[in-house]
């Protein structure tokens, strides 16, 4: 049974969608913005949130864990630097997803 079971599917493997949130979390920390499907978006949103709050932790530790799950040195080095102190004081609820209409 599937009870207490958190996170979607997306109808990928594991592997696929560990891989698909990596790049768009990726993709989101470079970029600012990234436009995607309603679900991939509300499954992104807990990443974000755990990566910019590792870089607002801002020690060695927390950066080389930002580096597992992004692994791009120049959007880590983003991540940290100019990301983290812009969300210095807010507490969580750094992501936000705006709806875009019909493809």
């Amino acid at each position: 049974m599937r009870h207490l079971k958190s996170g979607r599917k997306l109808n990928r493997s594991p592997s696929h969608r560990r891989a698909l949130m990596r790049n768009l979390v990726t993709s989101l920390l470079r970029h600012e913005r990234i436009q995607t499907t309603e679900p991939k978006a509300k499954e992104l949103r807990g990443w974000a949130e755990r990566v910019i709050s590792l870089g607002k932790e801002g020690t060695l530790h927390a950066r080389r864990q930002a580096l597992g799950i992004v692994q791009d040195e120049a959007v880590v080095h983003k991540l940290f630097d100019t990301l983290a102190p812009r969300y210095k004081e807010r507490p969580g609820g750094y992501t936000r997803l705006v709806k875009i209409g019909w493809r």
